[in-house]
């Protein structure tokens, strides 16, 4: 971990204490979002983060990321090290005080970083709090410092405890069970996607991740930075023209941009500030959008290709199919809310627009050949944006009448309360007797559908507009579509989808899947939606019987309980179960088993729809050839 930067310009009372710790472990949820895996695997990017911050700073080049086999996890980088000489406000070692006060770190004061990500300086003393156990090494001034922590409270003073030719830092801690119940098991795939991310967004980093437990190990190094991610991020996509890339300081904002398009109908625009992803966007996001307009909208009235009798072309059009990468540092970025998910740092907009729009046109002035493919990409989503809108229309007309009525093939529920009012998608007419005939008419609503509804993904919205399947699903949640779409107006809080346990049903489920996430993802980011678990199997014995959820279940019972084979009855449809078992089964609240749907990962979710439900062949061939060895009990 050899570096060879000066510290001295970074010293203790660069360390700014702002308040206490005690309140993290009575409400950890307040600090880290939540205790379940996400909260525990945030504990992880807290620590990085500062080693992250190290490397924004210039002082950091490589990161390891280990998971030891007794539990722990460990971060070191061959940054400065964090100064370990006493505080002249707490009067102990800044070493200490950083991982034991709430608001105390180098973000907050002058000298320490300009700019940093991680959670509001509080970071490395909440993770302390929430660990059993918790232990710092710093190398620094040729020396190596060490301090012990329990539930956050130092278990001795910092001693020096040898000779270092190096600098550099490690913090490994322990996650405390008692908070952490549901796990304390770190997941590799998902450090691995997130380090992935932070690697493109600090080009020349070096990062390793070494899992203890499995012999498992990935090192990430992108020289290219967010240029090498919009090209990972396109690489199932058919792609049009060549990969745009900016990087400049614009009043003390630094703004780095690539993107580029291809032939899909959906985007996928991911913005940060100081390597922190900003899902709702903000004001860099809004900086962006307009520069992009302006000047495609520009460039094409200047070569003609937008003559004066044209309307402008909108934002919608000219990121239909577009991937783009927008990340910006700045000093003390402010954000809307604690979780830091959306900017609104007045400077980055104006910042944003002005590097961008630059160097946007003088890529399309050098590069007529992809400014070519560019507006007419553009050019096509405006005219189908016309074509929809118009057929919109007409078919809004249409369903005048259809919208004051609810579909006929929807058998509502009496109550008129969302919030306890459940809505049944069910797969077909047999099954939708049944569910009608065992449901709890007060508070579930069922609504069949007839086959399979259009795949969303290959099919602009004047397509899904006239889909009937889709057309009673919309009238029956009442929040319309598109543009129109209002959230407020759901009428159900609990939206269930409710397949046959076999292979259509599967793909029924995943064609539903599409349709929100792609038209409806407030519902899913929402929390109403969910995934009906019907039993595969009915077990029975004399008079007792078993409902069975899945093989390594069923085998249990049957070794248990010595049932004979042919006393075991297979549901491959939900219509071969009469409404009591329907009901004691699946819909019973009592009983039944559900899936809530979340978005973990939107990036991966976005690509995992494209690979599944897109035009593109080859990546969806890769992808079941990958993984077809791994399929047990495949319905055919």
């Amino acid at each position: 971990m050899a570096n060879t930067k000066t510290t001295q310009d970074y010293g203790a009372d660069n360390i700014q204490v702002l308040e206490g710790l005690e309140p993290v472990r009575k409400r950890p949820g307040m600090y880290i979002g939540s205790t379940d895996e996400r909260g525990l695997h945030h504990l992880v990017w807290e620590i990085v983060d500062n080693s992250i911050d190290e490397a924004i700073a210039g002082h950091c080049n490589i990161i390891d990321i280990t998971f030891h086999s007794d539990g722990a996890c460990s971060v070191s980088d061959n940054g400065r090290g964090i100064p370990t000489g006493i505080h002249s406000k707490t009067g102990v070692s800044a070493l200490e005080t950083t991982l034991t006060v709430l608001h105390a770190g180098g973000k907050f004061g002058w000298g320490g970083y300009k700019v940093s990500g991680g959670l509001h300086g509080v970071g490395s003393s909440v993770v302390n709090a929430l660990s059993t156990k918790m232990e710092a090494w710093v190398h620094r001034e040729g020396k190596i410092f060490y301090q012990e922590y329990k539930q956050g409270v130092p278990v001795e003073n910092v001693k020096e405890i040898g000779k270092s030719k190096i600098t550099g830092t490690t913090i490994k801690f322990y996650p405390d069970d008692t908070i952490f119940k549901i796990s304390t098991k770190f997941d590799y795939k998902t450090v691995v996607a997130r380090m992935r991310q932070q690697a493109y967004l600090t080009k020349g980093i070096q990062l390793n991740i070494i899992d203890e437990r499995t012999d498992k190990n990935y090192k990430f190094y992108f020289e290219g930075g967010i240029k090498s991610y919009v090209n990972f991020l396109n690489k199932n996509e058919s792609t049009i023209g060549r990969v745009f890339y900016s990087e400049k300081d614009k009043n003390d904002v630094s703004v780095e941009v690539s993107l580029q398009y291809n032939r899909e109908f959906s985007n996928n625009i991911i913005a940060f500030v100081n390597n922190v992803h900003t899902p709702e966007g903000g004001t860099h996001l809004t900086g962006f959008r307009t520069g992009l307009t302006r000047t495609i909208n520009k460039y094409a009235r200047d070569k003609g290709i937008l003559k004066e009798k044209d309307q402008n072309l909108t934002n919608e059009d000219v990121i239909e199919g577009m991937t783009a990468v927008i990340s910006i540092k700045l000093e003390d970025p402010q954000f809307e809310g604690q979780t830091k998910s959306k900017l609104g740092s007045t400077e980055a907009r104006g910042a944003v627009d002005s590097v961008f729009s630059e160097k946007f046109m003088e890529f399309l002035e050098e590069d007529p050949r992809s400014a070519k493919s560019i507006i007419e990409k553009v050019n096509l989503a405006a005219k189908a944006r016309l074509a929809a809108r118009a057929a919109r229309d007409t078919v809004i007309r249409k369903w005048a009448l259809e919208w004051m009525t609810l579909p006929g093939k929807l058998s509502d529920c009496s109550s008129k309360d969302p919030s306890v009012s459940e809505l049944y998608i069910v797969e077909g007419d047999s099954a939708g007797g049944s569910a009608k005939q065992g449901r709890d008419r007060e508070h579930q609503a069922i609504l069949p559908l007839r086959g399979k509804i259009l795949n969303t993904e290959q099919a602009r919205i004047d397509k899904i507009f006239a889909n009937e399947q889709i057309k009673n699903l919309i009238i029956a949640l009442g929040t319309s579509i598109g543009e129109t779409f209002d959230a407020s107006k759901l009428r159900y809080h609990r939206i269930v989808i409710m397949t046959d346990a076999d292979v259509d049903g599967a793909h029924i489920r995943t064609l539903l899947l599409t349709f929100f996430f792609r038209y409806m993802k407030e519902i899913v980011d929402g929390g109403y939606l969910y995934i009906a678990q019907p039993p595969l199997y009915k077990l029975t014995k004399g008079k007792q019987s078993w409902y069975v959820f899945n093989e390594e279940e069923k085998v249990k019972i049957i070794e248990e309980y010595a049932i004979t084979w042919e006393n075991i009855q297979r549901y491959k449809g939900l219509g071969e179960m009469n409404p009591e078992q329907l009901w004691e089964t699946t819909m019973d609240p009592a009983e039944r088993k559900m899936y809530k749907v979340g978005i973990e990962d939107a990036q991966k979710a976005d690509e995992m729809f494209k690979v599944l439900m897109g035009g593109e062949v080859a990546p969806r061939r890769k992808f079941i050839q990958s993984r077809a060895k791994s399929v047990k009990n495949l319905d055919v």
